[in-house]
C-alpha cells in the first residue's frame, strides 16, 4: 500500500459526438440542468475537483470556469479514449473518477461507494454491470498506473475502455453495483425518454 493514495480528480466525459442522440448529449436537460453540469456538480459534492472534458470546438451550456477545469481534446483520433489521455496529459499523476455525462440516473450513494471501495494498488476500481456483469468503464476509478494501459491501447488502435478493464484483468477491482439503475445510459431520444419516465416514477415510490 503506498504512502499517500494519488490525488483524485473528477472527469465528466461530455465530448462524445452524440450520434444516435442526433443533439449533442451533454447539453441535454435533466431535471432543470445540462446533463454535463448535473455530473460535474455530482462529482464536486463527492468532494474532489472536477475536470470536464469536451471537443475542442464544443460549447458547454452554463459552463463557469471558476468551478470546473476545461480539458479539450488533445487527441483527433483517440474516440472514446480522448477524455482519459487528455486529462493524464495535464495531470499524469493523478487519479480520475471518470464519469460519462450519459448516465442521468447516477446518485451521489454510488460515487461514495465507489470512492470507499478504492483500491490504489489496482490500475483502476469499477463496478460489475448490472447486466452482464462486465466492468462498467463509465464510471470508474483510474489510478495513474492505468494511463500506460490507455496510451498502449491508442498505440494499437484499440478504442474500447471496457476491453482495457477486461484486459486488466486482477490488475483491476471489480465491485458490486449498489444501485442497479445508477449507470443506465441514453444513447437515443428514446433511451432518454424511458430514463426521464424511470426518474418520474423512481421519485414518486
Amino acid at each position: 500500500m503506498p504512502d499517500a493514495m494519488p490525488t483524485l480528480l473528477g472527469l465528466v466525459l461530455a465530448g462524445g459526438q452524440s450520434r444516435r442522440m442526433g443533439r449533442d448529449k451533454a447539453s441535454l436537460a435533466w431535471r432543470g440542468r445540462p446533463l454535463w453540469l448535473r455530473q460535474a456538480k455530482l462529482l464536486q459534492q463527492a468532494g474532489m475537483p472536477v475536470l470536464v472534458s469536451h471537443r475542442a470546438e464544443q460549447s458547454l451550456p452554463k459552463f463557469d470556469a471558476g468551478q470546473f477545469t476545461s480539458v479539450p481534446d488533445a487527441l483527433t483520433d483517440a474516440g472514446p479514449l480522448a477524455g482519459w489521455l487528455s486529462a493524464w496529459t495535464k495531470h499524469p499523476d493523478s487519479a480520475l473518477l471518470v464519469v460519462a455525462c450519459d448516465l442521468p440516473l447516477l446518485d451521489l450513494a454510488t460515487l461514495q461507494c465507489l470512492v470507499e471501495q478504492r483500491d490504489p494498488t489496482r490500475i483502476a476500481t469499477a463496478f460489475h454491470s448490472a447486466n452482464d456483469s462486465l466492468p462498467e468503464p463509465m464510471c470508474a476509478i483510474y489510478e495513474p498506473a492505468a494511463k500506460a494501459h490507455f496510451e498502449q491501447a491508442f498505440a494499437d488502435d484499440r478504442r474500447c475502455p471496457r476491453k482495457i478493464l477486461i484486459q486488466a484483468g486482477e490488475m483491476a477491482k471489480l465491485i458490486q453495483l449498489p444501485n442497479p439503475h445508477a449507470l443506465e445510459n441514453a444513447n437515443t431520444p428514446e433511451e432518454f425518454e424511458r430514463l426521464q419516465t424511470l426518474d418520474q416514477h423512481l421519485q414518486t415510490t
